[in-house]
């Protein structure tokens, strides 16, 4: 599942230099309140165990589907973005963020870790989850009223970069992940 939206002024414009302070407020935020919808609330209520990006917009999300336990792991943390310090020209922050992520998809990292490093965190957050259902899965045995799956309330592009990974490890994808917040993606085994 994706976070929710954060609290975050939008349409401001912004030269690429000041990209890295953009992103810094943007990992420390959290999300608005309200507009969960039903379905991840639902997810949350029937999910074994619910483990979260170390982010706050991602803990805030999980504290958001109720008052649930969940575990926090930096290894879901979101991909970074890069920046460039060039002091023009001047967008809005959101439009930096695309550029960026677009040319991050091409090779550029200054600032971030490269597609190649993510991709190799996100087979081990794939391989993390997998271990997390194996667990869920043997105390569900043990006792009969335990709940079902694993919630993971990550970010968008590393939680599509696990999807891949959890198939490539012979899971399936029942849905995938939407680009909007909260849009969840079911893979089963």
């Amino acid at each position: 599942m994706r976070h929710g939206e954060p609290r975050l002024a939008k349409g401001r414009w912004i030269a690429p230099l000041q990209m890295g302070q953009w992103i810094n407020l943007y990992n420390q935020s959290i999300i608005k309140e309200g507009g969960i919808p039903a379905q991840c609330a639902a997810a949350a209520l029937s999910a074994s165990t619910i483990v979260a990006s170390t982010a706050p917009r991602a803990c805030s999300s999980a504290r958001a589907l109720g008052d649930l336990p969940f575990m926090q792991e930096a290894i879901f943390y979101e991909a970074g973005l890069p920046f460039a310090l060039w002091k023009a020209p001047w967008l809005p922050a959101e439009a930096w963020a695309a550029i960026f992520r677009l040319l991050w998809l091409f090779g550029y990292a200054r600032g971030s870790d490269s597609l190649q490093i993510t991709r190799r965190r996100a087979r081990a957050a794939a391989e993390r989850l997998v271990a997390l259902a194996a667990r869920a899965a043997a105390e569900r045995l043990v006792a009969l009223a335990a709940r079902g799956p694993v919630l993971l309330v990550g970010h968008g592009i590393m939680n599509r970069l696990i999807g891949k990974e959890l198939q490539a490890l012979g899971w399936l994808a029942r849905n995938r992940q939407g680009s909007r917040y909260w849009s969840m993606g079911v893979y089963e085994l």
